[in-house]
């Protein structure tokens, strides 16, 4: 049940991608900051997937890094650097008022504060490292897709963005593997290969669609 909703999931994501990216650019980059709220609020939840226990949360990252390339394609480089800025920021607001929220105290009829205490208060490293690696990696990402774009002009947009999202990705796992879970997992070989495993197969999933999606809105244009 996991792998087809993944599947549907994934599917998910890049047709809103695309819808995003019809509507412009201002609903791009608000696509690339939603997508970011969603993956650190998501990465909470542990799940199985092909047999491999992984957070919720990796398709949503991904996603967000495949409208920086939507961006920096179609609109220009600069466009996709103020999405990671307003990005960056709204995460930051999230952050603090997540925590000003947790500090009203319940209602005696109130049943949902143990639920909201659960979601909202992670540690604080694996938050502090969640949002800087994340930030961190659509910085590269836009610098590296940049560079293919320059060393590759007859590469398709499709090939490009493969090449820059397992790049970006394996930089994310490793950062983030080490940064938020050092010292808290048994072996950081297992979490670095699994993760990007799943990785792997997401961005397979999005690549694969992404020349129709390429081709189509072209012709459209």
């Amino acid at each position: 049940m996991n792998e087809i909703l993944f599947f549907a999931q994934t599917l998910l994501i890049l047709c809103f991608a695309l819808g995003a990216l019809k509507l412009g650019s201002s609903a791009l980059t608000a696509w690339v900051a939603i997508q970011a709220l969603i993956a650190n609020l998501f990465v909470l939840k542990q799940i199985t997937l092909f047999g491999f226990e992984v957070t919720a949360s990796d398709a949503y990252a991904i996603g967000s890094l495949l409208g920086l390339n939507f961006l920096q394609e179609y609109f220009g480089r600069e466009e996709a650097r103020r999405a990671t800025w307003i990005c960056f920021f709204f995460m930051i607001f999230f952050t603090l008022v997540s925590q000003l929220h947790l500090l009203y105290q319940p209602s005696l009829a109130d049943t949902s504060h143990p639920a909201f205490v659960a979601i909202l208060s992670p540690a604080p490293r694996l938050l502090l490292a969640s949002m800087s690696v994340f930030f961190l990696v659509q910085q590269f990402d836009i610098r590296f897709f940049a560079f293919l774009k320059d060393q590759l002009p007859q590469a398709s947009f499709g090939l490009r963005t493969a090449i820059a999202l397992v790049v970006s990705q394996f930089l994310d796992t490793l950062l983030f593997s080490f940064a938020g879970l050092y010292g808290i997992v048994s072996s950081m070989v297992d979490i670095i290969i699994l993760s990007f495993v799943v990785k792997l197969v997401v961005i397979f999933c999005f690549t694969s669609l992404v020349r129709w999606v390429d081709r189509w809105t072209r012709v459209a244009a």
